[in-house]
Formats: C-alpha cells, structure tokens, sequence
C-alpha cells in the first residue's frame, strides 16, 4: 500500500520560509542593541556628592627685621705730650756702684717661711658602734675610783657628799683629755672628781667603722660619807 504525504504536514515547503524570520528576528535585535547607549542610563548621583572640605592653610605673618644702625664710632683721642722745660729743677741721684768705693757686699740668705696649717680638729662622736671602754668593764672602773678618791676634809666635816657628774673625752689612744664637770655637788668635791678623772690609765678607744675615734664620755663619781 502506497503512503500518501499531506502538503500540510510536509514541513521542508516552510522551512526557508522560517529561516527568513529568524533572521529578520536576529536582525532587529542587533538594531536595538547597537541603539541602546550609555546616553539612556541615568545614574542617581545625589548620594554620591559630597561636600568637599578645603583645609585653609594660615601662613604665618613674618615681619622684616629690623636692620639697627651701628654704633657711632667714638673720636680717638690724641695723646698729648706735655714738654718740659729745660730749666725746670730736677734733682739728680748719684749711684755709685761697689767697683768706685771698693766695699764688699754681703749677700744674706733669708729662709722662706713656711706657714704650717693648723691639723683640723677631729670630730668628737657621742655615739659610736663600739663605746669606749675602761681596762676590765665598768666594774673594775668602780673599783678602782673608790680605791683612788680621797675625801676631802673639809666636805667631811660640812658633811657634804653626793653624785658630780664629769664628761670627759676618750682620745683614739685611749688616753683622757678635757674633763668637765656637768652637775657638781661642791667645790672641794668637784675639783676631786676631776682630778681622779684625769689620773685614770688609758681606755680602749671607741669604734666607728673599724676605725678608732674620739668619743665624749659622760661618768658619775659618787661621794658618800659612811
């Protein structure tokens, strides 16, 4: 049996007929984009302004400076030479040298004198690190001022007795040196505390820093009757 075509489905009669408008189609799309331009786009640009700050730069003011004249040159002043007379009245010293009188002269040798500096004084401590000591501690110095005082008589027989308060200075030697009486009780007694004050053997010396110095030394002698 023989297949009959219909002209109505038989598609290869429009097929030029559709390539024609896909081409006219193609064709006036590219018109409209060639047409279309950056002229027909609008951009919002009233957020974008900002308002542009111009810093004002302030040059400073500079004033010219002031040129001072030079200081007016002061007039030398001539040296004036006083002319003096011939007849002015000038007297005139006669030296005579040793050749015309025939004298020897003595030629003396006169020593320079050397001032000596007076030595410092030393500082005088009141306290030091290790205090001055009497030979044996302070029970040998009782013993020994009791054994080497002597009462004078006449405060015996007034009856006087009491403490005499004597400072005196320990020398870095040990020896004692300007005893004075701080509290006295009586004339007599006083003088015979400082006599057995100044009579005392040496002491060991006090120590400051390992080194001996000069310390004033404040001791009470006892004078009592029994």
């Amino acid at each position: 049996m023989e297949v009959k075509k219909s002209k109505k489905a038989n598609l290869e009669d429009k097929r030029g007929t559709w390539l024609l408008i896909g081409y006219v189609i193609i064709l006036a799309l590219m018109f409209v984009a060639f047409e279309w331009s950056e002229r027909d786009v609008k951009i919002d640009t009233s957020q974008a302004i900002v308002d542009l700050v111009f810093e004002e730069e302030i040059i400073p003011i500079t004033q010219p400076e002031e040129i001072q004249p030079p200081p007016p040159e002061t007039p030398s002043v001539a040296e004036v030479l006083q002319i003096v007379e011939d007849d002015a009245d000038v007297q005139e010293t006669m030296i005579q040298s040793t050749e015309e009188t025939g004298e020897l002269v003595e030629i003396k040798y006169v020593p320079v004198e050397i001032e000596e500096e007076e030595p410092e004084e030393e500082e005088i401590f009141q306290v030091v690190e290790q205090m001055p000591e009497f030979p044996g501690g302070m029970a040998a110095l009782m013993t020994w001022l009791s054994k080497n005082i002597k009462y004078p008589t006449i405060a015996q027989e007034n009856g006087t007795q009491g403490r005499v308060i004597v400072q005196f200075v320990v020398n870095r030697d040990g020896t004692i040196v300007d005893p004075v009486v701080a509290k006295g009780v009586d004339p007599y007694l006083d003088k015979e505390a400082l006599r057995v004050i100044t009579a005392m053997p040496k002491w060991s010396p006090g120590m400051q820093r390992g080194k001996a110095v000069r310390v004033k030394f404040t001791l009470p002698v006892q004078f009592k009757l029994q």
